[in-house]
C-alpha cells in the first residue's frame, strides 16, 4: 500500500488503525478498545490494557529465542570503550537492578529521577523502573542543581539513581557535588540514592547513597510487574524549563504501540538491524529511539557518549557508522554543520566502509537545505528531515520510508503521519490556504504515545496546549503547508517577525544564509526597531580554514537575502561569531540573543540600522564567549 492509502484509512478509522498496530505488542491483557474521549479534551488510548513495558523490550525477545542477538552497542572515543550486551545479558541486568530497586522498596508508581551519562546502565535503570512499574525521570546528566532540584521537588522521587561523573572532551564532570547540591536545595528528600561508580572519577557515598552492585547483591532478581494502559511510564521535563517545570507524561500502551510502529514505517529498519540515534537519554530522542523504540522492536541499539567532532576528529560518525553496520542513522543538524565546518570537503569519509547505511535522519531543530545537500552529496544516501516534540514522542511528520520513499522536498520534513491532522491556523484560528505563513496545529485528538496531560498540572496542560485554538494542539511552531501536502516548519511563532507591517519567517532567512558556502551555522532574530517594529539581525558562523574576509561575507549575505526573500526584509544587518548561543541539546538560544539586542544599551533609538548598535551587541556576545 502507498503512503496516501495508509494515511486515509487512518484518517477515515483511526481507532482500527491503532488497533491493527497494537497486535505488534505483547499485551498480558489485550485492550478492548482504543480510545477513551469521556474527558475531552484530554484523550486516552488503551486504557484498559494490561501490559509491562519491559517485556516488550527486553523479555519477549529472549522467550522468542533472540536472547543471544546484541541488544545494545556501546561505544566511547572519550574513553576509549566499547561493549555489547546480548538480549539476555541485558535481562539479568536489568533484572537484578529492579530487584535491588523493589527490595529497597520501589513499587508500581513509585518515582526515581535517573542522572545519568551516556552509558549502557542508563537503559538498565530506566528498563529496570519500567520493569516493576515505577514512574522514572530521566534529567540530563550534568545539569545544575537547581535544575535538579526544580525536577525533584516536582516529580518527589522515592530514589534517584545516578553517575559518579560525566566524560566530555577534556574533562570529567562530577555528578555527585549536583546531586548532593540539588538535595539539600529541594524540599523533597529521596528516601536513598543509588550512585553507579566510574572509573574515571569514583564518588564518596554518603548516608543516603548506595552503590549500584551493593544494591543488587544478595537480592532477588524481579519479574514483570503488570501496569494498566494509562500507567505513565516516565516523566520527562520539557528543555528550558523555567518557574514549574512542564513534566510531560508518557503512557505505557499508547507508547509501545506508537514507537514500534515508527520504527519499520518512518525508520525502515527490520528486527536485528543496528539503528543508531546519536543523542543523549536525558532528552527525548534518547528515551524514543536509543532505549525503548528499537529495543521494543528488536532492533540493536547504538549508546555512543562522546561529541560530533574532537573524538578524535570530524570522522567519528563515519567511524561509528561503518564499524557497527549501521543501518539507519538519526542525529540533529548542528552535529552536521559541526563535521561540515571542520571538514567542508567530506574528505574523511573516504576512510570508511558506509556501504550499509540506509539513511540519515534528521530532527530536533530546523535543518537548513545547505546542511541537507551537504550531508546527500558526502555520505550518498537519503537524508530526511523529520520533525516532532518532546511532548509528541515520536514523528508528527517525516518520510515514511518503510512505505514508501515519497520525494524528498528540501527545506520540507514531509508530510503528516497517520495520526496526526496538521493544518495551519491565523490568528483567529481559521484554516488558511497553501502556501501562507501560519501557526501549525494538530487536530484532536493526538495519537497513542503523546502527552495525554502534564504530571500533576492537567489544568495548565489545557492552557498551555489547547486554548489558543479550541479543539486543536498547539505546537507553538510556525509553518505553511504547499499544494503537495508538504509542511514546512519554519519556525517558532515567537521567530515570525514582523517587519513594517510583513510578517517574515526568520527560518527562511536563515536557508538563505547557509547557502553561502562559507557559512557554517546561522542564526537570524528579530530586533525591536522605532520605525519597522522589528528587523532581522544575522548572525554567522564561517567553515573552518575561511579565507575571505568578514566584510566581504556579511555583504554577500546581505545581497542573498535581498536576492531571494527581497527588500520587504529589509535585511541588512549581521555580524560573523565565534558560535551561537545554544542549549545543551545542541538547540540555539535565540531568545538568549534577542535579549541581548533589546536590552540596554542596545535599544534602538530611531532605528536600529546603525553600525554602532551592531557593535555593541557583538561586544556583549563576546564578553559572554560566543563572539570572536
Amino acid at each position: 500500500m502507498s503512503y496516501r492509502d495508509i494515511y486515509e484509512g487512518w484518517k477515515a478509522d483511526p481507532e482500527s488503525f491503532w488497533m491493527k498496530a497494537a497486535e505488534a505488542i505483547d499485551w498480558v491483557k489485550p485492550p478492548s478498545r482504543a480510545l477513551w474521549s469521556d474527558d475531552a479534551p484530554l484523550y486516552e488510548w488503551f486504557k484498559d490494557a494490561q501490559v509491562n513495558t519491559c517485556y516488550n523490550a527486553v523479555d519477549r525477545h529472549v522467550a522468542a529465542g533472540n536472547g543471544d542477538r546484541v541488544a545494545i552497542i556501546y561505544d566511547s572515543p572519550i574513553t576509549n570503550q566499547k561493549s555489547k550486551t546480548t538480549f539476555k545479558e541485558l535481562q539479568i541486568q536489568v533484572a537484578a537492578l529492579a530487584g535491588g530497586l523493589a527490595a529497597k522498596g520501589i513499587t508500581a508508581g513509585d518515582r526515581v529521577i535517573i542522572y545519568m551519562p551516556m552509558v549502557p546502565e542508563s537503559l538498565v535503570a530506566m528498563l529496570a523502573c519500567t520493569r516493576i512499574g515505577a514512574v522514572h525521570s530521566v534529567v540530563f546528566g550534568g545539569f545544575a542543581a537547581n535544575e535538579l532540584a526544580v525536577r525533584i521537588d516536582d516529580a518527589t522521587p522515592k530514589a534517584i539513581i545516578a553517575g559518579s561523573c560525566g566524560v566530555e572532551p577534556g574533562r570529567v564532570v562530577e555528578y555527585k557535588p549536583l546531586l548532593d547540591g540539588a538535595i539539600k536545595i529541594a524540599e523533597h528528600k529521596p528516601e536513598f540514592t543509588v550512585i553507579f561508580q566510574r572509573t574515571e572519577c569514583k564518588a564518596e557515598l554518603g548516608p543516603i547513597d548506595v552503590e549500584w552492585h551493593d544494591l543488587q547483591a544478595g537480592t532477588i532478581p524481579a519479574k514483570c510487574v503488570t501496569v494498566s494502559g494509562d500507567h505513565p511510564a516516565y516523566i520527562l521535563y520539557t528543555s528550558g524549563t523555567t518557574g514549574a517545570p512542564k513534566g510531560v507524561v508518557r503512557p505505557t500502551a499508547g507508547h509501545l504501540v506508537a514507537l514500534n510502529w515508527t520504527m519499520k514505517n518512518i525508520y525502515n529498519v527490520d528486527p536485528g538491524d543496528v539503528f543508531w540515534a546519536a543523542s543523549d537519554v536525558g532528552w527525548v530522542v534518547g528515551h524514543s529511539y536509543i532505549c525503548y523504540a528499537p529495543l521494543i522492536h528488536g532492533n540493536t541499539t547504538v549508546v555512543f557518549e562522546g561529541k560530533p567532532v574532537g573524538t578524535p576528529d570530524a570522522s567519528t560518525f563515519w567511524r561509528v557508522i561503518a564499524e557497527h553496520d549501521v543501518r539507519s542513522f538519526f542525529t540533529a543538524p548542528t552535529a552536521f554543520r559541526a563535521i561540515k565546518r571542520e571538514d567542508p570537503t567530506g574528505n574523511l569519509i573516504k576512510n570508511f566502509d558506509m556501504s550499509r547505511l540506509r539513511a540519515l535522519y534528521l530532527a530536533g531543530e530546523r535543518a537548513d537545505p545547505d546542511t541537507i545537500m551537504w550531508a546527500q552529496r558526502v555520505i550518498g544516501v537519503p537524508v530526511y528531515d523529520h520533525w516532532w516534540q518532546t511532548e509528541t514522542g515520536y514523528t508528527i511528520a517525516g518520510n515514511p520510508a518503510g512505505i514508501e520513499k515519497i520525494p524528498v522536498k528540501i527545506g520540507s520534513p514531509s508530510v503528516a503521519m497517520p495520526g496526526y491532522d496538521i493544518q495551519i491556523l491565523n490568528e483567529e484560528g481559521d484554516q488558511i490556504k497553501a502556501g501562507e505563513l501560519g501557526a501549525i496545529a494538530i487536530k484532536l485528538p493526538l495519537p497513542p504515545g503523546t502527552l495525554p496531560t502534564l504530571w500533576k498540572a492537567p489544568k495548565r496542560f489545557v492552557s498551555s496546549y489547547l486554548t489558543t485554538f479550541p479543539g486543536y494542539y498547539e505546537t507553538g511552531d510556525a509553518g505553511m503547508i504547499d499544494e503537495d501536502g508538504y509542511l514546512y516548519v519554519m519556525a517558532r511563532t515567537d521567530d515570525v517577525i514582523n517587519v513594517a507591517g510583513h510578517r517574515l519567517s526568520t527560518g527562511a532567512m536563515e536557508e538563505v544564509l547557509a547557502a553561502h558556502p562559507e557559512v557554517a551555522e546561522c542564526a537570524v532574530i528579530g530586533v525591536g526597531d522605532d520605525l519597522k517594529g522589528q528587523l532581522p539581525m544575522g548572525f554567522l558562523c564561517l567553515n573552518k580554514g575561511c579565507t575571505i574576509s568578514e566584510a566581504e561575507i556579511v555583504s554577500d549575505v546581505v545581497n542573498l537575502v535581498r536576492e531571494k526573500i527581497g527588500p520587504v526584509a529589509a535585511f541588512k544587518l549581521a555580524c560573523v561569531v565565534n558560535r551561537l548561543p545554544k542549549t545543551r541539546s545542541g538547540k540555539i538560544l535565540r531568545s538568549t540573543m534577542v535579549s541581548i539586542a533589546d536590552s540596554k544599551p542596545f535599544k534602538a533609538p530611531a532605528t536600529i540600522d546603525d553600525p554602532k548598535i551592531l557593535d555593541e551587541i557583538k561586544i556583549a556576545l563576546q564578553n559572554l564567549g560566543y563572539a570572536k
